[in-house]
């Protein structure tokens, strides 16, 4: 088969791309990414040594140049990953957000209904289902939890939601959706909670926490996630929306204090800062759908988890390194700018 990956050179597809091309070397993947600020071309660096995988720079927001590459390659199967997903940055300028993630889902969705794919799969998130109280431990979004967004971001990815399961009512696409909790792992940017307080704590830098970091996650291993989503795309029933969790609820502020200990750094670094506007309290699900249906659980204990993705950041120090930098941003011409030279 032959598999799209829109968003690859970002966290968790990149993380997808490595698990299809180990797991199911007989299928050829194709990876988009518009390499926004966090698209980081140096993450694919291994992957381009495998024959059967194709990169190209292109925006799914170019409905000419989607479509394209739906010409030339024909794809089964469209996984689409890419998103602006910063919350901060939401809240900062929400029209990019309504652009990409929602306008760039139409057109991808466009050229699958043309070229007819066997499998539509959208990326969602948890935090379209809104939040949960913190004095209720027993409540968890499934599936069928009303949405109730809190941020530009969210609602972009609600109303994207929508949209895939509109187009499956009304023009028999065949598509499904996965709403995950927060990942967390190898390639993640350094921008999130976890690689932030790992750089900057190795850097004797104050550790923002957001108000006193009570806010509950529940933390997903991204390769646990890629494994689901595989899943999904080959025996899920079309049609579906699948929830996938970790059952690792962790504090913010616990969270920075492991990092802390592993990294044997004081806990005088954390320093408290002003809450996010509508920052979510409580995030999290219940897999049993997807656990029923596809015989899906997490792998990954977060204890083991954190440890595993601390000692990622140890030994590959260079690459986010030139992310903070910015150097990583110049990979992608020395890798492509004789080329597209050539092009011209």
């Amino acid at each position: 088969m032959t598999i799209l990956v829109t968003g690859g050179a970002g966290f968790i597809g990149a993380n997808f791309v490595y698990l299809e091309l180990k797991e199911h070397p007989e299928d050829r993947i194709v990876c988009i990414d518009k390499l926004t600020y966090a698209g980081n071309l140096e993450t694919l660096e291994e992957a381009m040594k495998y024959p059967n995988f194709r990169f190209e720079k292109m925006d799914i927001c170019d409905r000419e140049a989607v479509f394209q590459l739906f010409e030339e390659e024909k794809p089964d199967i469209v996984v689409n990953f890419a998103a602006e997903s910063h919350v901060d940055r939401s809240i900062e300028d929400p029209g990019i957000f309504l652009q990409t993630n929602i306008l760039g889902t139409q057109v991808l969705m466009d050229a699958s209904r043309k070229y007819g794919v066997k499998r539509y799969h959208q990326v969602s998130t948890d935090e379209v289902y809104g939040d949960l109280p913190l004095d209720r431990p027993d409540l968890f979004f499934t599936e069928e939890t009303p949405l109730k967004t809190s941020s530009p971001y969210s609602s972009s990815k609600a109303g994207a939601d929508l949209l895939v399961n509109a187009y499956h009512r009304t023009f028999g696409l065949p598509t499904t959706i996965s709403r995950c909790s927060n990942n967390y792992g190898p390639y993640q940017f350094p921008e999130k909670l976890i690689p932030l307080m790992i750089a900057n704590a190795l850097a004797d830098k104050p550790l923002p926490v957001y108000g006193e970091g009570l806010n509950v996650r529940d933390w997903l291993y991204v390769e646990d996630h890629c494994k689901a989503i595989d899943l999904i795309i080959r025996d899920g029933k079309v049609g579906e929306v699948y929830n996938i969790g970790g059952h690792n609820e962790m504090k913010n502020i616990d969270i920075v204090k492991i990092i802390c200990k592993a990294l044997d750094k004081p806990e005088s670094l954390i320093t408290h800062v002003t809450d996010r506007k509508g920052h979510d309290m409580r995030y999290a699900i219940d897999p049993a759908k997807i656990h029923r249906e596809l015989g899906w659980l997490p792998e990954t204990m977060f204890k083991d988890g954190i440890q595993k993705t601390i000692q990622w950041y140890l030994d590959h120090k260079e690459w986010w390194e030139r992310i903070i930098s910015g150097e990583y941003q110049n990979y992608f011409e020395k890798m492509y700018g004789d080329r597209l030279k050539d092009a011209e």
